[in-house]
């Protein structure tokens, strides 16, 4: 992996965390600029994460022999135990706690349907979250993991058309004539396709250029996002998104080396996922005992990098290689190499 690519993940993952910082503690009042700041743009870190994946899931799968079947089963593996832990943890605070979370329900199938990735209403009538808030993107990598996977049954410089023909037709196509549900009618899927763009780009050697070329497109998409444009989000910070992207890959060199950078992407699903249930024990505390926003954001913050830390070494680092022996995908990929 490279390391600009794990810091630029774990900037996002924490950007994430601010964003929802402002939700729940100010309801995204903002009462400066750094507060306006975050409330209002820090959502592109999501963004940041789709044209990271788009680009990850390209390059972790060239060159290699690898099935529908067992690319999806190694997604799985990698993806669902901290997400479902995480989600039966929601189950338990929500169930101990209703008053915490008084616009959270515990009907069997809205959590089934969390648990399975399944877009479905919070309530009859609101918006499409999972029991886990952050779910909902997460709904969308599980689509993309899906139609990729078809894609690695032709050659690798048709993926990119093949992902964007199946992605047209489910989340576009499909909603009209009622087989998908419109939650997938979404310009941010755009962003996975980018993502594949930077990774053939990259593959090809032409992420390179002199540090000022980079940094003067990390500055230029910044302003761009600062300023934004009633345009679709995947113009306003999707296309923003993948020059941040493909600039860091640029400077993929001067990243090399920091452990602490690693260190910040590892942990990012982890920091991506626990955040939520302690910003929200944080903030009824916080709510009750009268206590600053921002000296429970400090405690807050630092629960969620121990706790993703942990997460990440004993629960991410352990279940993931264990599943990929239980499914027996590390032996089939090694047999697959020897044949080819």
């Amino acid at each position: 992996m490279l390391i600009s690519v794990q810091a630029l993940r774990g900037f996002a993952a924490w950007i994430v965390v601010g964003v929802h910082f402002m939700q729940l503690f100010f309801d995204f009042e903002a009462h400066n600029a750094l507060e306006y700041l975050v409330a209002d743009k820090g959502g592109i870190g999501v963004d940041i994460f789709f044209v990271i994946s788009g680009f990850v899931i390209f390059l972790a799968t060239a060159d290699k022999p690898l099935t529908p079947w067992r690319f999806m089963l190694m997604r799985v593996a990698r993806i669902v135990p901290a997400y479902w832990f995480y989600t039966l943890l929601m189950v338990l605070l929500v169930a101990s706690m209703p008053s915490m979370f008084p616009y959270e329900h515990l009907e069997p199938s809205y959590v089934l349907m969390s648990l399975l990735f399944i877009a479905a209403p919070s309530e009859p009538g609101v918006e499409v979250y999972p029991l886990l808030g952050v779910g909902w993107t997460l709904n969308f990598e599980m689509l993309f993991y899906g139609l990729f996977s078809f894609a690695l049954l032709v050659r690798e410089s048709y993926r990119l058309w093949v992902v964007a023909t199946l992605l047209y037709l489910v989340c576009y196509i499909g909603p009209v004539l009622g087989l998908a549900s419109g939650f997938y009618s979404n310009g941010i899927v755009l962003e996975f396709l980018m993502g594949i763009v930077i990774g053939m780009l990259y593959r090809r050697g032409l992420c390179r250029a002199r540090p000022w070329l980079p940094l003067l497109g990390i500055a230029a998409a910044s302003i761009a996002v600062y300023h934004g444009a009633d345009i679709p989000r995947a113009l306003e910070w999707g296309v923003p998104s993948a020059i941040v992207v493909i600039s860091c890959v640029t400077l993929e060199p001067y990243f090399q080396g920091s452990r602490f950078l690693k260190w910040l992407g590892d942990c990012s699903y982890s920091v991506y996922l626990i955040h939520v249930p302690v910003l929200a024990v944080g903030q009824f505390v916080a709510e009750r005992l009268g206590i600053n926003p921002y000296a429970m954001l400090l405690v807050c913050i630092v629960v969620t990098a121990v706790g993703a830390w942990g997460s990440y070494q004993w629960l991410e680092k352990r279940t993931y290689p264990a599943l990929k022996r239980w499914f027996g995908v590390e032996e089939r990929a090694s047999l697959s190499r020897q044949k080819y």
